[in-house]
């Protein structure tokens, strides 16, 4: 039996008000029973998706059941003949708005739901499939999804418009190709699973940092001077990303340590280890070991090897172990070697007299090189005198 038929048998008024009376009932009954028992079900539940979906949900459920009595009054024949306008005026003003608000908010709830879901699983810790870039893609494809519903909710036809869509897609890509290389290589990052938020990656560039944010175009990265840096995806999809916090978020640490030759190994060998597990950003497993690297120019090659919790720790550990190695060294005598430089200091030769030596400091001539005409004797004064006559 067909519900409609059966509405069509009553007075228009009469027809009009159960159809309000049920659906607005059966919005009562989903707000103050239905969601009150679904409540205090998800609240005893471990996680807490269920308690997002419900509180999504709620507005898009009590709104459709109210609004549905509005839209099948404009499906009602007897009603429709009994108003003074038109089917189609009945439908654009009542119809047509009832059914576009229903499917905004469910198009806002779906979309909210899955929103608040991955937010929620990145905060809990657990290393799951999703990214920040899932939530943009899915915001994308319900926006597409939500406006072709409602297009075709009004009966636009959208042909006319594809041609001209095709010629505007093309110069938007030539435009924003940097943008679209942008969003494809976020895509990329994602289905690779290169890094989630929380992850400390090194660039190949040198830069390092804790990646903060996933966008659809670009990545930001807090480096540990806390500066933000916002790199493109497409650069990261392009270029060497280590990720320091992937599989694992425990990092080895390397101390280089020399000693000088003769020193007692095994008294070394334990003193090191000793080191590293006083050291509480030292892990207790694996545990600490050290290994003879190498016969130096001038020491004995070591390398003290233990782990750290996070790489944010790396730093920080090493300056501890080097401090305690080196106060360790001390109290127990253990040579760290260092390159020597030996400088001879050669004495000059000793001069042959102090008459030498001042006539170096004044610039005065040997006497045995002075010449006639500079000597003040008889031969001087002829030489003058010669001058005299000649210039006669």
């Amino acid at each position: 039996m067909d519900p409609l038929a059966s509405l069509d048998a009553l007075a228009p008024w009469q027809a009009a008000a159960v159809v309000l009376g049920v659906s607005l009932g059966a919005a009562v009954v989903a707000e103050f029973v239905v969601i009150r028992a679904a409540r205090r079900f998800v609240t005893r539940t471990e996680t807490g998706l269920d308690e997002i979906a419900l509180a999504e949900v709620r507005v898009p459920l009590v709104a459709s059941l109210a609004l549905a009595g509005v839209y099948l009054l404009t499906r009602i024949e007897g009603v429709v003949a009994a108003v003074p306008v038109s089917g189609a005026a009945l439908e654009a003003f009542f119809g047509d708005p009832a059914l576009t608000v229903v499917v905004l908010l469910w198009a806002w709830a779906l979309n909210e739901v899955v929103n608040r879901g991955v937010d929620y699983l990145q905060e809990q810790g657990a290393r799951y499939d999703f990214a920040p870039v899932f939530s943009n893609v899915w915001t994308l494809a319900v926006a597409v999804g939500t406006v072709g519903t409602v297009l075709y909710i009004w009966e636009i036809d959208v042909t006319p418009l594809l041609a001209g869509a095709g010629i505007a897609g093309i110069a938007v890509g030539f435009a924003a190709k940097d943008t679209v290389a942008n969003f494809f290589g976020g895509v990329a990052l994602y289905f690779d699973d290169t890094y989630r938020v929380g992850d400390f990656v090194e660039l190949d560039t040198g830069e390092t940092g804790t990646v903060v944010k996933v966008g659809v175009r670009s990545t930001t990265l807090l480096t540990r001077d806390e500066v933000l840096v916002t790199v493109p995806n497409s650069v990261l999809n392009a270029t060497k990303v280590i990720n320091q916090s992937a599989p694992s978020r425990r990092r080895r640490v390397r101390v280089p340590v020399g000693v000088a030759y003769g020193t007692d190994l095994d008294d070394l060998e334990a003193l090191l280890v000793d080191v590293a597990s006083a050291e509480t950003l030292v892990l207790d497993s694996p545990k600490p070991r050290c290994r003879f690297r190498r016969f130096g120019d001038s020491a004995l090659e070591y390398e003290l090897l233990c782990w750290v919790a996070s790489p944010t720790r790396r730093a920080k550990a090493v300056h501890r172990l080097n401090r305690a190695v080196h106060d360790r060294f001390a109290e127990a005598g253990i040579e760290i070697p260092y390159p020597r430089r030996d400088l001879t200091v050669r004495e000059s030769p000793v001069d042959a007299g102090p008459d030498a030596a001042d006539r170096d400091r004044v610039g005065d001539p040997d006497p045995g090189s002075r010449s006639p005409a500079t000597d003040g004797g008889d031969d001087g004064g002829r030489g003058d005198a010669g001058g005299r006559e000649r210039g006669r």
